[in-house]
């Protein structure tokens, strides 16, 4: 194996220690939902609406158990996405904007904003598995 492929094989977890990296509040044990949005180019107001939680409870609560799990669940199909593109950035803009058509051309954020976590992991996975998407 050359050096080049060993980089390429790496490169997959090293974009995604980046972005843990790059969403990870400062000082703080929790997923910095301002950076989050920030990444992702959404509004405060959008994220909240995906995380189904009050718009204040960015500000106020942003440790709160809803929003890191609902963050967390966004994060995990971002990443399970990269791995079907190579890239976090194609992941990034899969997830907020392709419409996916098995699902009533809803986007992969707005199924996670309808509690469909495990139907949007689902959908990558048979992707992976050769299935046209």
């Amino acid at each position: 194996m050359s050096v080049g492929a060993a980089i390429r094989e790496d490169a997959p977890a090293i974009l995604v220690s980046r972005f843990m990296d790059e969403l990870q509040e400062p000082r703080k044990p929790y997923i910095s939902s301002e950076r989050f949005a920030e990444r992702l180019g959404m509004s405060k107001m959008t994220l909240a609406r995906l995380a189904g939680v009050h718009r204040n409870t960015l500000r106020t609560n942003p440790a709160s158990e809803v929003l890191q799990a609902r963050l967390r669940e966004m994060i995990k199909i971002i990443i399970a996405a990269s791995q079907l593109t190579g890239d976090i950035e194609k992941a990034k803009y899969w997830f907020m904007n392709e419409p996916i058509f098995d699902y009533r051309g809803k986007t992969a954020a707005e199924l996670v904003s309808d509690g469909k976590f495990e139907a949007v992991l689902a959908f990558l996975e048979d992707l992976r598995n050769g299935a046209s998407g």
